[in-house]
């Protein structure tokens, strides 16, 4: 054998391998873009065969890819977190806790509209999936950490008041405005405005 025909044989291998590799990306891409669609269009519970359609893949190749639903449940997660980390770790404006509070309804309003098909889905298939009702829980409990944070000890203390205003600033309240009451997203928006400065009227502005 040549010389030189040997050391071809490694390149024509990874060339082979590449290309594989990138065709794989592709079609998880594919996938994980097709489960997306379909929850933003409204379908609250896609399943493996309309993903894979949507997608333009093979069934097992879903399955080859995500070995059950909570995989692909898992990964549009993160592809949803992407779009509103930057919202959500920037600082609360405001001269006051108060300001700082109506910035940070502002901001959850933006990000509940953005993630409200999805949160929805994943709350559908709770009750079937224990990591999706781990997360449910996980969402709840991140919700309420990251408004006590921005609360005064006096009103910490005062739990009806501090799991009041919690409620408000919900995703739940956001989806039962829009989704169970049929408000558009301006409409439930001064709705949350109004109920927190209600809520906020009982403490004094600082």
């Amino acid at each position: 054998m040549n010389p030189s025909d040997s050391q071809d044989i490694p390149v024509a291998t990874t060339s082979a391998d590449d290309g594989r590799r990138a065709r794989s990306r592709s079609s998880r891409a594919r996938i994980v873009a097709a489960m997306l669609e379909l929850v933003a269009q409204g379908n609250v519970a896609p399943g493996a065969a309309q993903v894979a359609e949507v997608a333009g893949v093979g069934l097992r190749s879903v399955f080859r890819h995500f070995k059950d639903m909570d995989a692909l449940y898992r990964e549009m997660a993160e592809a949803i977190e992407v779009q509103v980390l930057p919202i959500l770790m920037r600082p609360p404006e405001g001269a006051s806790w108060q300001q700082r509070l109506f910035d940070i309804a502002a901001r959850r309003v933006r990000i509940f509209e953005t993630i409200m098909p999805y949160r929805i889905s994943a709350n559908v298939r709770r009750f079937e999936s224990a990591y999706l009702m781990e997360g449910y829980r996980r969402q709840l409990r991140l919700e309420a950490e990251a408004l006590a944070a921005h609360l005064p000890d006096e009103v910490r203390a005062d739990a009806e008041g501090a799991r009041g205003l919690n409620v408000i600033l919900s995703f739940n309240t956001w989806r039962l405005l829009r989704h169970d009451q049929g408000l558009a997203p301006e409409q439930a928006a001064g709705v949350v405005r109004r109920m927190l400065g209600d809520a906020l009227a009982r403490w004094p502005e600082d």
